[in-house]
């Protein structure tokens, strides 16, 4: 059997595996998944020939190829990569490969660039694949228009093309054949949702001028039933702050011999949002894809090495916050603040961070959005006073921000009406009170920089709480005479842009990414920010569930994570302190309460929960996630394993009652059976309230001391777990035991 070789590249990491064919006219990914190891000449031939399948009835009369870049010219019926149009012409792209080049990255992996032109729209099309050692591959395209005087007759007269959508897609297996995707509302973001992919399209389409708390986040194609610890998956997230399109979708013909499902998408453009003159370029999202055989477990992990491969991922221990937003709300007072600061740096807060109501005329939500400067009514000295006892009780000091918003009543928008983002004939309803600021308009772009730079300067901040609490509807530019534009796209890069001027003025400054708590969770934003707010819900109960699932993408050291008051601010639920605690250590830690309404007893589970934190931390922040198959939803088993999986620590959660009363053997994922462990219950925070007469017995002995348990017992039998009252949780230490170590 013989191939040109050459003509086939592979790219390789951890497992997994790009097999592409660069034949003309349009090359082909023969496969995407799992390492099928380093292949001869014979095997790369091999795969060529089984990617042909089938001439059907009444269909194409050559094979159906599904090309890295699919159109019409391929008789390709589904979601095509390209759509756009010059004047209405040019509207059936028919690119061809011009040329290609690869190369391995250090740590493993490799990069595939290929060029393609087509004559029909005179587009040159540059197309990378980049898979990282992680083996999460990222896929973008750069679109470039024809430069002038070298127009094909197609594209003769200089008329702009007019991009209206460009997907990045890829094939996988007819095995594919269920989807999990996400929605949401506020204070409730990322809820799972399942069906079966049928055929046709699952199209997710956000138009709210970010991610949104409804936010598909991942989307994930699996083999029916997959799981948290096995099936295979296949996902994708689009690193994108604005409008977004998701798609997974089956057609009867299927897309080649095994390729029978397409994934993909990329940034949903508004119609005009992107005209391409002679030489211009477009430069697409980088879209996300991931594969694992060990269900989404596996798929997790990729991306949470992804993130902490990055040289900008927080390498310090993550310090433990105290926000001030539920502690005091607008009612800023400097010697309430004082004292809250006092009692914070007493139970072990190494951050504190002044919430939303410090600048000028903002005395409750309806003013002040825009006006930066601190109102000098309530801080007649500035913010100097807190700023300088927080850093002299040993902590750092932070500030909230929503630099991208405006209240209509303020300074800047009674001097600048023109710097806000709407459409000439008059803007549309508030929402929160507020509009959006045209952050894209240089002349605000430079406002926000100075101001933002005037205060991290005089103040010291070391940390930017960054919220974006309103959606962005008829978001275009003004133009002359009612000539407005699509100003979504531009408006995302400006922020991109903002944040990376105030970021290289300060190189030390953290930056949080908020936006009604959940709604800006993307790589786009965290390739220039530190944490994310997963929710502005602190109520455990709910926060179990958000938390599980933000750490689909996140790995926990970038996800907030705050010990709220109880009843919760957001669903008046009454809470245990225990409850309360243990959901949250499993994140960027921090506390949102008035400290100084605490009794002795809970300001002291609070210093012993600083404490565990700190303890901790380096393994919740440097180890896998990991989370158990469980019957229904009413407990839960999650933790988080050392890489060498020498230590864990897991949380056994009931959220609600459930018909069992027992819930047997339960298996700790991803210890080695093989390996000797001891297990104890963390007592710190109080014990949970049990629905039973006595404890296992097991239980009973791990409250008392260490407790000796074989690795396959663990791993592979489980142990009987107690039966917890609703909303209280155990927390559950494992360590590899000392007479196994030595």
């Amino acid at each position: 059997m013989t191939s040109n070789s050459a003509r086939i590249v592979t790219l390789r990491a951890a497992g997994t595996a790009l097999v592409v064919e660069l034949g003309e006219p349009l090359p082909r990914v023969l496969h995407w998944g799992a390492d099928l190891g380093e292949l001869s000449d014979d095997g790369l031939a091999a795969l060529s020939l089984t990617a042909e399948g089938a001439v059907l009835n009444n269909s194409l009369d050559v094979p159906r190829r599904f090309t890295v870049w699919p159109t019409e010219a391929d008789g390709w019926s589904g979601s095509p990569a390209q759509q756009g149009h010059r004047a209405g012409t040019a509207t059936t792209p028919r690119p061809v490969l011009t040329g290609a080049s690869h190369s391995v990255l250090p740590g493993g992996g490799g990069e595939l660039v290929i060029e393609l032109h087509d004559a029909v729209s005179d587009l040159a099309v540059t197309l990378t694949y980049r898979l990282e050692p992680s083996g999460v591959l990222g896929v973008h395209a750069d679109l470039t228009a024809g430069q002038a005087g070298q127009a094909t007759e197609a594209a003769d007269g200089a008329a702009p093309y007019d991009l209206a959508a460009l997907g990045l897609l890829l094939p996988l297996p007819e095995r594919a054949g269920e989807v999990l995707d996400f929605t949401g509302k506020w204070s409730r973001e990322r809820s799972p949702q399942r069906r079966p992919l049928h055929y046709g399209s699952h199209v997710r389409e956000m138009r709210r001028g970010k991610p949104g708390v409804d936010s598909p986040y991942l989307l994930t194609v699996g083999v029916p039933g997959f799981g948290f610890r096995d099936g295979e998956v296949w996902g994708l997230h689009i690193g994108w702050s604005g409008d977004q399109r998701y798609l997974a979708e089956r057609l009867p013909e299927g897309a080649g011999s095994d390729h029978a499902v397409v994934l993909g998408g990329g940034e949903l453009l508004r119609a005009g949002e992107v005209r391409l003159a002679p030489g211009e370029t477009y430069t697409s999202p980088v879209c996300h894809f991931a594969w694992s055989d060990a269900g989404l477990d596996g798929l997790a992990g990729r991306f949470h090495d992804l993130l902490r491969a990055r040289p900008t991922h927080p390498s310090s221990p993550r310090p433990l916050h105290l926000n001030s937003w539920e502690a005091v709300y607008f009612d800023h007072d400097l010697d309430r603040l004082l004292r809250l600061a006092d009692k914070a740096a007493e139970v072990g807060v190494e951050r504190f961070v002044l919430d939303d109501g410090w600048f000028t005329g903002r005395r409750d939500d309806t003013a002040g959005l825009g006006d930066w400067t601190v109102d000098k009514t309530v801080w007649p000295e500035g913010l100097g006073p807190l700023a300088d006892h927080v850093r002299a009780l040993g902590m750092e000091f932070g500030l909230w921000v929503e630099p991208e918003m405006v209240n209509l009543d303020s300074g800047l928008a009674r001097e600048h009406p023109e710097w806000i983002l709407g459409p000439s004939a008059g803007l549309g309803p508030s929402s929160r009170h507020q509009y959006t600021l045209d952050v894209a308009h240089e002349g605000a772009w430079q406002y926000l920089l100075d101001c933002l730079d005037a205060l991290v300067a005089e103040y010291g901040i070391g940390y930017l709480k960054w919220d974006h609490n309103r959606e962005l509807h008829e978001a275009v530019e003004r133009g002359p005479g009612g000539a407005d534009r699509p100003g979504g796209r531009a408006q995302v890069l400006a922020v991109y842009r903002l944040m990376d001027a105030l970021k290289a003025r300060h190189p030390g400054l953290e930056i949080e990414s908020c936006a009604s708590g959940g709604g800006r969770i993307d790589l786009g934003i965290l390739a220039r920010t530190d944490r994310v707010w997963a929710s502005d819900c602190n109520d455990p109960l709910e926060r179990q569930t958000i938390q599980r699932w933000t750490g689909q993408l996140l790995p926990p050291e970038l996800v907030g994570s705050h010990v709220g008051p109880t009843p919760s601010h957001t669903t008046a639920r009454p809470g245990t302190d225990t409850f309360r605690m243990v959901t949250a250590l499993f994140g960027h830690a921090g506390i949102e309460q008035d400290l100084s309404a605490c009794t002795p007893q809970e300001l002291a589970r609070l210093t012993a929960w600083t404490a565990l934190y700190r303890e901790q931390r380096g393994l919740l922040h440097t180890g896998r996630v990991v989370r158990a198959d469980l019957a229904g939803d009413a407990v839960l088993l999650h933790g988080v394993v050392a890489a060498d999986a020498s230590a864990a620590l897991y949380t056994w959660a009931r959220l609600a009652t459930s018909p069992e009363g027992q819930s047997g053997r339960v298996r700790l994922p991803g210890l080695d059976p093989d390996t000797g462990y001891e297990v104890r219950i963390r007592t710190e925070l109080g014990l949970p309230a049990f629905h039973q007469t006595t404890a296992p017995p097991w239980l009973a002995r791990a409250l008392e001391d260490w407790l000796p348990l074989p690795g396959a017992v663990l791993t592979r039998a489980g142990l009987p777990m107690p039966t917890l009252e609703p909303e209280h949780a155990l927390l559950i230490e494992v360590r590899e035991a000392v007479w196994n170590a030595a």
